[in-house]
Formats: structure tokens, C-alpha cells, sequence
């Protein structure tokens, strides 16, 4: 996914302290799902944010510190299990009329490629697969560090976001305003708070 990777034009003492966290750091991680988000945030009626996620998703990442730009990051997500805290909302997205979650029920991303922005920021671009359509997306992380938990399992963290309009999955379905506009914005933001524990 291109984390820790470094500027070429850093100081030799600066890549030499770093190189023994690098490598601690390479290796496969599962995402999971008990500490982390996958949510969206979409304009209602054009004057708020409804916000909601899913609640049963799986995901890997596999981290190559010698080579950041080869690490690569997988996601599949059970699309009956958005929620947004609305009953009804819930029932309407499952329906034909957004998620079609019978026909449909998993959303899927793959990564494709990776970059280093600077600092701990990075950007990764991937397919998003929806509705049986696959498109690009790029995704912007924030690298939050790594850690040994009290169980002893290694852990990454990282914080990402991305936008899409959902039109370009054939998310069409909407409702006009009487004061003009329409029920539900086509941008979508997309919301990632991920951890990810080490299993290789």
C-alpha cells in the first residue's frame, strides 16, 4: 500500500535508523473487524450528512518494506449489513433501489497501486467492484503507527477516505425537493479507521 516508505532525499542516518522498523513491519495482516470502520457519508435533503457503515467485512493487507509500492490491500464487504442506525433507511438500501444486496452482495476492493504523499500520508488506487460494476477508485491514508497489543498480536493502524459519485455505479435511485435539489447527494465520501494484525 505504500506505507513507510521513505524520501530518497533523506539523510543517510535518517534510512539507516529506520530500516529495523521497516522490516519488523513487513508481512501479511488481517483486518480486524472488531476495531475497525468501513463507513460512508452521504448529503440528505441538501442540508446534512447521513452518515453509516457495514458491519461485517474482511480484509488483508500484505506490507513489503523492502519494496513499499508492492504492498497491496484487499477488502469484501456483505452488503446487507449496512447500517445506519434507521431501520427503514437500512430496508431501502438493501432494496433494488441502491444496494440490491440479493443480486448483489458483496462490495469488493483491490488494490492496484501505491504512493508515498510525504510524512505519514499515502495514497493508494485500486477497482472498486459494485453493483457488478468495477471502477477506479484512490483512497488517501493517514499511517497512525504500529503496536503489541496486551495479547501479544502485532497491529498496524491507519486512517483513510476517499470520494465517488455513486452514479457511476449505477447508484441512480433519488427523489426531488419541492424547495428544488434532490433527496440524496451522488458524492459519496467513503470513511476508513483500520486496524490490522500481523498473521505472517
Amino acid at each position: 500500500m505504500g506505507l513507510f516508505d521513505r524520501d530518497r532525499n533523506d539523510s543517510k542516518k535518517t534510512e539507516q535508523s529506520a530500516a529495523p522498523a521497516l522490516a519488523a513491519l513487513t508481512g501479511t495482516y488481517t483486518l480486524d473487524a472488531a476495531h475497525s470502520t468501513i463507513g460512508f457519508a452521504a448529503r440528505h435533503a441538501m442540508v446534512t450528512n447521513v452518515k453509516g457503515g457495514f458491519e461485517d467485512f474482511e480484509g488483508t493487507l500484505v506490507l513489503d518494506g523492502a519494496d513499499p509500492t508492492r504492498s497491496t490491500a484487499s477488502l469484501d464487504v456483505r452488503m446487507a449489513s449496512v447500517s445506519t442506525g434507521n431501520a427503514d433507511r437500512d430496508k431501502h438500501l438493501r432494496s433494488a433501489d441502491f444496494f440490491d444486496t440479493d443480486t448483489y452482495p458483496t462490495m469488493s476492493f483491490r488494490s492496484t497501486s501505491a504512493e508515498h504523499l510525504g510524512g505519514d500520508d499515502y495514497r493508494i488506487t485500486g477497482a472498486l467492484s459494485v453493483l457488478g460494476t468495477t471502477k477506479e477508485i484512490t483512497i488517501d491514508l493517514e499511517f497512525n503507527g504500529s503496536a503489541t497489543d496486551p495479547a501479544g498480536m502485532e497491529r498496524v493502524g491507519f486512517e483513510g477516505r476517499s470520494e465517488l459519485l455513486r452514479s457511476e455505479w449505477g447508484l441512480t435511485w433519488n427523489a426531488a425537493l419541492e424547495t428544488g435539489g434532490v433527496l440524496v447527494s451522488d458524492k459519496i465520501k467513503l470513511l476508513f479507521d483500520i486496524s490490522a494484525v500481523k498473521t505472517a
